[in-house]
Order: structure tokens, then C-alpha cells, then sequence
């Protein structure tokens, strides 16, 4: 080591060497003031930089047209023969003003100025009088032994009035010179063309002039015009009024439409101010837009116009009229032709639609072709099994059955959960033309052998995805496959349409579901023959007579005052439903509406059939106004004139949410429908918001449209990584 004052020893060095690299290589952090001096200091730098570009840009201009001032006067003094006036030297504004100064100065010699005089070769031969040589030397008239001078005011000489030799003068440039010049050298006159990227999608209309490769001759009489577009003879296949004198009112293109047109007027008329028998194609196609029906499957029926036009028995049109329906449903207009003719029929319906008459009407024509029940074949079971999701569901259809059934003298009974399986085999001692069940209960009642399906041929499943949810499906298998196999359809038939009631017994299959998920479209495939299918509207979607609203109450409190402020001052008539996900929560609101002064029953799971049915009684017969239930009341339950729905707890799924609803609003009647979310109801808040866009009576709050969880879809996986996170 070196003492102080001493050289540095290397091993000093080197460690000096490496702590300046490791202060420069670290990060430097600047103040706020500091990083403002030096983008002032920039800015300043980049001012003075571009002030230096511009000068010496004007510089190097003015030295440039100072240049071309003096080649112009020392250039030649005409054209030759090969020069046009884009080969002219450049002559601005200022020549022109200094020439005018020159020429308005009679004094001074028209060329008499330091920047005019001539010099060089040029001037050499001016002195000389020699004739100017090269190709611009010849006269007018080629091969001259002597060359005349050009024509035109002669140059003077300083000093002398008139030179020696007469020197030709420097035409005049016309403004069409000067521009063809500034054009060609400067391109002022030229528009930057956009470059289009390529990851520019839109497409461009815009064309650039110079893109035009046309020699500027437009085609200005209609049969030249027409001649080079397509279709017919006409612009785009369309007559455009003018070509071959075809007026503008022609609608049909066609020579043989014109024809067929002119001998048979076309009646604009709509459908409803038509016969049936003047219904055409057009109208047909219309009247299906208007309903919202579209049908699929090969020789579809054409729909029901009203009660009266339809092939319906006048026995089942009677009770039709008796029991009030004035019009047919848009599921009824097109399922009940297709169930008229035997044939297997999927449907796909929003709730409320009106499907228990679609099915029950046919189904009464089929059994009315078949013999009667009597001792002989009374043993063998019904002829026609309906099955439905829950108790609440099948005893409606019961209901509905009997109002068309009884008249004609057919017996339906009702196989469900709840009841004392004694008290359903005595029901069915005597026989029944229809049974109405639920898949878990009728199961059991045919392992022990209370029932047989030996001639059941006609079978109805109704809410089929809610069946195979809630765990049916193997019981389904098992029911149909106990149906007799015989009279099925061959799956290579090519035609099953019968509408004369000829081949009657032939097992008929429908299956009506709100969604087709895979499991129901494995019992289509298996037991359904070339089904019809029948979408109303828009599958698995709310009716357009409900207004959804949402709202964000967060704790139970909040939602109770809400909850009591909408019954209170809301102006809703009974009855109301409020559907929660609990059965205590279901109990614990129906106290607090109570407690309100509201009189209010419950339904769920925790009920026995006779308290269910003792609270749908209370609330159709209006003893209760609010019914207080959990998504057992979501299907099934049909209560006239609801006015109002509340979410008091968000669905867990956008199909349940869309079933809730739909208990209001049913029969074309207005209603609405309140649900209070809260942040953990994530899951569905980007389908709620899809849901409610789709409605053209319900408007997004913005603070579901703008909630992170409505932005995308959230699955339950993705919320439970994101717990871990929040919780890790």
C-alpha cells in the first residue's frame, strides 16, 4: 500500500474504477423541479435547432433562386423546336415585377443592369455576330444557306442606343407556362396521398385523381350505361327508369312477373283484411313475422288464423269459446296444426306462451279417434301421460286439462309427490284417458305395479330442461322406455303427416323446453321421429311485456326498507311475488311483510303439497297479496294479473332469473320486475346486463354497466381464484 499523497496502488484503482460504474449504472431520481428544468431546457434546444433548419433552409432557397435568376438571363434566348414550356428556367414573381420597373423606365436601356448583361459563350457570340449553333440555328425553312435572325426586340448594348447586331429577346411566359413550371419543379399543386396500413380495416371510398386511368369521356347516354352493368339490360339487374322507356313504377324485372303481374293485379293488401283463401305465400311469410314463429322440419302446416278458420272438432271449438280464449297464442297459432297431424313436435317457447292448450287440444283430437275405456282395456293405462317438473306445475295442467276434458267425457288424474300413493291408485281404479305426473313419483308408482303404460301412445313432456336439472333424466328413460314400442314411427318413413285421422294410432311424442341443452336433445334424437320444431320469439329469453329494473342494495336491512318502500308507495296491486334463494330467508321476509300490515304466505321445499296448495289458493283467491317463495314457484305456477316481481336475492342463474320474471306479464298484460343485486351476485351480472339490453322496455342502470363484473362473463372458476388471491 502507497501512504498518502503516493500514486494509488491498482487494487485501489480498480475498486475506484468499479464504484464509479455501479453509481452510473444505478438509476438517477430526479426531483419534480429538476425534471422541469430539463424539459425546458429540451424544449429550448429543439426552438433553437428548428430555427437553424429554417434559416438555413431560406438560405439555401434564396441562393438557389438567385442562381436561377442569373441561368435564366444568361441562358438561351428562344425555344428551339424540342423545348416546351415545362423546359422554360424558372420565372417568378419578382422577374415579372423588376422586368415591369425596367420596361416602365424609358431612360435606362431595356437591358442596361448588372444582372442583365450576357456573359460567357453566350455573349461571346453576340459580339462576334456569329449565328447561334446547334439544332435552334436552323431557319424556318430547313437546309437555308444563311440563317435568318430571329424575330423580335434586339438587345442594346451599354452605352449604345441600338447594338451592332440584332440579338433576339426572351419570350413572354403565360400563366399557364408558369404553372406547368411551379408543377413540375416545386409541386405545389399536388395533394399528398394518404398511404393506406394494413391494419386499416375500414374500407376506403375515396379515389385520388391521379388514380383515374380513363381518358376523361363519359358514357352520357342510358343504352351505352346499360350496357356495360349486369341483370337483364338494367343497372344492377333493376331498371333505372329511363333505359328502353320503362317507367319507375315497374316493379317486376322479369318479363314473365310482368305478364303474370298485369293479368293477376298483385293485392298489397295486408293479411288481416284477407280471406283464408286469398292468402298467399307473401302473407304467409308475413303473418309468421308478425307472431315472431319460425318452424322448421319439412311439410309444416300452415298456423292458425283464428279458432274459427282452424280444422279443429266443432265439440273442443265450443269449449274453446265457453272457456274465453278470443285468439289463439303464437305457439298455439302453429303447435296445434302440427299436433293435428300426429306428428312428433319440439317446441321452444318463452314462459307464459300459452303451451298447455298447444298440447292438450291435439292430444284430446287423439284420444277422441280411439276406442273408449271400458273393462277390457281399462287395465291397460291411459292413453296419453303428461309429465311435468314439480307438483305445482302438473296440478295447473290438471286444471287446464279438466276445462277441456270433462265436456268431452274423458277422465284425467294427477300422479304427484306429496299425496299417499293409496289415495292415487284409488284415483286410478277406475281408469283414466289422462295421466299427469311428476317423473320421480310416477316411477314409483310403476315399480309397484299401481299403473301400466301398456297403450299409452301419446306422451307430453312440458318444461323438459327443468326435469332433466333437477335430476330426471334417468327416470325419463325409464318412463318412455315403458311406453309401448310397437307404434313408433319407422325412422326411415318418409312421410308421417296424416290429417285425416286414418293412422291414429301411432305413438306421438312432444317435448316443449324454454332451452335445449344436450341432455334434452339426447332424448329428442331417442324417442322423437323427424320432430317439427317451433321456436317463438327468442329461446331462453324474458317476454317483452315485463320491465326489468335493478337496483344495488347492499345488507338485509336495506333490502327490507326497500323492499316495504316499493309495496308501500310503489302503487303495485296484489298479487306480488317475492322470490328469495333460501327457505329461512323466504320465512324471515314473509314476517317482515307482515309486521308491514301486508298480508303475505310462503312457498318452498319445507312445505307439504297440502300447504302449497292452501298458499297458491290464498294468493289466486286473494286472501294473501304477496307470496314470499323460493325458484319451486319460478315454473309451474300460474296466478293471474301479477303486477309485480321482486329479486329480494338474485337468481344464481340467468334461467332462473328469466322464469322468475316471467310470472308477470303473462297474456300480453304489462308488468314489471325489480331485482336488488349485491356484489356477490357477480356471476350473472354480464348476463343480466345482456338480458335487459334485450328488452325494448327495460333500460341498463349505469351502475351495472359500468360494474367490472358486467364487462365479461365470470365463471365460477375464475371466482374462486380470485378468493384464493384476495385471501392469500
Amino acid at each position: 500500500m502507497v501512504g498518502p499523497g503516493g500514486p494509488l496502488s491498482i487494487q485501489a484503482l480498480l475498486e475506484q474504477q468499479k464504484a464509479e460504474q455501479e453509481a452510473t449504472s444505478k438509476p438517477k431520481f430526479l426531483t419534480k423541479a429538476e425534471r422541469q428544468k430539463l424539459a425546458l431546457e429540451r424544449r429550448e434546444q429543439d426552438i433553437k435547432e428548428q430555427k437553424d433548419k429554417e434559416e438555413r433552409s431560406t438560405q439555401e432557397r434564396d441562393v438557389l433562386e438567385k442562381q436561377a435568376n442569373e441561368l435564366r438571363y444568361q441562358g438561351q434566348a428562344y425555344s428551339g423546336p424540342g423545348r416546351g414550356a415545362l423546359d422554360r428556367p424558372r420565372y417568378d414573381d419578382r422577374d415579372r415585377h423588376r422586368d415591369k420597373r425596367i420596361r416602365d423606365e424609358p431612360s435606362r436601356p431595356a437591358y442596361h443592369h448588372q444582372q442583365g448583361i450576357p456573359t460567357g459563350p453566350r455573349a461571346d457570340r453576340l459580339r462576334n455576330g456569329g449565328p447561334p449553333s446547334g439544332p435552334s440555328s436552323a431557319g424556318p425553312a430547313s437546309g437555308s444557306a444563311t440563317p435568318s435572325a430571329p424575330s423580335g426586340p434586339s438587345f442594346s448594348a451599354p452605352g449604345n442606343a441600338q447594338a451592332s447586331t440584332s440579338t433576339p429577346s426572351l419570350p413572354s411566359m403565360t400563366e399557364d407556362d408558369l404553372s406547368a413550371i411551379r408543377s413540375r419543379y416545386l409541386g405545389v399543386d399536388k395533394k399528398k396521398r394518404k398511404v393506406r396500413k394494413m391494419s386499416d380495416r375500414k374500407f376506403i371510398f375515396d379515389w385520388d385523381e391521379q388514380e383515374d386511368t380513363g381518358d376523361g369521356a363519359e358514357t352520357s347516354t342510358p343504352a351505352v350505361r346499360a350496357g356495360v352493368m349486369f341483370g337483364r339490360g338494367h343497372l344492377a339487374g333493376m331498371d333505372d327508369g329511363a333505359h328502353g322507356g320503362r317507367g319507375q313504377d315497374e316493379k317486376h324485372a322479369d318479363p314473365m312477373e310482368r305478364r303474370q303481374a298485369a293479368r293477376h293485379t298483385v293485392d298489397e293488401r295486408h293479411w288481416t283484411e284477407k280471406a283464408l283463401p286469398e292468402m298467399k305465400d307473401r302473407d304467409w311469410r308475413i303473418f309468421r313475422e308478425d307472431f315472431s314463429i319460425a318452424a322448421r322440419g319439412g311439410h309444416i302446416p300452415l298456423p292458425l288464423r283464428s279458432w274459427q278458420e282452424s280444422i279443429i272438432p266443432v265439440p273442443i271449438l265450443d269449449i274453446i269459446a265457453k272457456i274465453g280464449y278470443e285468439e289463439p297464442s303464437p305457439i298455439q297459432r302453429q303447435a296445434i296444426p302440427i299436433g293435428l297431424q300426429y306428428r312428433d313436435l319440439i317446441g321452444v317457447a318463452e314462459t307464459g306462451s300459452g303451451k298447455t292448450a298447444a298440447f292438450v287440444i291435439p292430444m284430446l283430437v287423439y284420444i277422441g279417434k280411439l276406442p273408449p275405456l271400458t273393462d277390457d282395456n281399462r287395465h291397460l293405462g291411459p292413453y296419453a301421460l303428461i309429465l311435468a317438473p314439480t307438483r305445482e306445475l302438473a296440478q295447473q295442467i290438471e286444471s287446464e286439462a279438466r276445462k277441456f276434458a270433462a265436456p268431452l267425457g274423458f277422465k284425467t288424474v294427477s300422479i304427484v309427490g306429496g299425496r299417499a300413493v293409496e289415495e292415487q291408485a284409488f284415483n286410478l281404479r277406475e281408469g283414466a284417458e289422462i295421466v299427469i305426473a311428476t317423473p320421480g313419483r310416477l316411477k314409483d308408482v310403476l315399480d309397484r305395479h299401481v299403473l301400466v303404460l301398456s297403450q299409452c301412445t301419446y306422451i307430453v313432456m312440458d318444461e323438459a330442461d327443468r326435469m332433466v336439472n333437477l335430476g330426471f333424466e334417468a327416470d325419463l328413460n325409464y318412463i318412455l322406455d315403458a311406453c309401448p314400442t310397437e307404434f313408433l314411427k319407422p325412422e326411415d318413413e318418409s312421410a308421417d303427416v296424416d290429417t285425416d285421422g286414418k293412422n291414429a294410432k301411432t305413438r306421438v311424442t312432444t317435448l316443449f323446453s324454454a332451452t335445449m341443452p344436450p341432455a334434452v336433445e339426447r332424448l329428442a334424437r331417442k324417442y322423437l321421429r323427424r320432430p317439427a320444431t317451433i321456436t317463438i320469439g327468442e329461446a331462453g329469453r324474458a317476454v317483452d311485456t315485463v320491465e326489468q329494473r335493478v337496483e344495488f342494495v347492499h345488507g338485509d336491512e336495506k333490502k327490507k326498507q326497500r323492499m316495504l318502500e316499493i309495496l308501500n308507495t310503489g302503487g303495485f296491486e296484489a298479487p306480488i311475488i317475492v322470490f328469495v334463494n333460501q327457505k329461512k330467508t323466504a320465512d324471515m321476509v314473509a314476517r317482515d311483510i307482515q309486521r308491514a300490515g301486508w298480508s303475505a304466505t310462503t312457498l318452498h321445499s319445507g312445505k307439504n303439497q297440502e300447504q302449497r296448495e292452501a298458499a297458491l289458493a290464498d294468493l289466486r283467491s286473494g286472501k294473501a297479496a304477496i307470496l314470499v317463495a323460493t325458484d319451486l314457484a319460478g315454473r309451474g305456477i300460474d296466478v293471474q294479473d301479477v303486477s309485480l316481481v321482486i329479486n329480494y336475492q338474485m337468481a344464481n342463474t340467468i334461467e332462473a332469473y328469466v322464469h322468475r320474471i316471467g310470472r308477470t306479464g303473462r297474456a300480453g298484460k304489462q308488468g314489471v320486475a325489480i331485482t336488488f343485486l349485491t356484489n356477490d351476485d357477480d356471476e350473472v351480472m354480464y348476463d343480466l346486463k345482456q338480458e335487459i339490453s334485450k328488452s325494448p322496455v327495460s333500460k341498463v342502470p349505469p351502475e351495472l354497466a359500468k360494474h367490472e363484473a358486467a364487462q365479461q362473463k365470470v365463471t365460477r372458476e375464475m371466482k374462486r381464484k380470485r378468493d384464493a388471491e384476495d385471501q392469500g
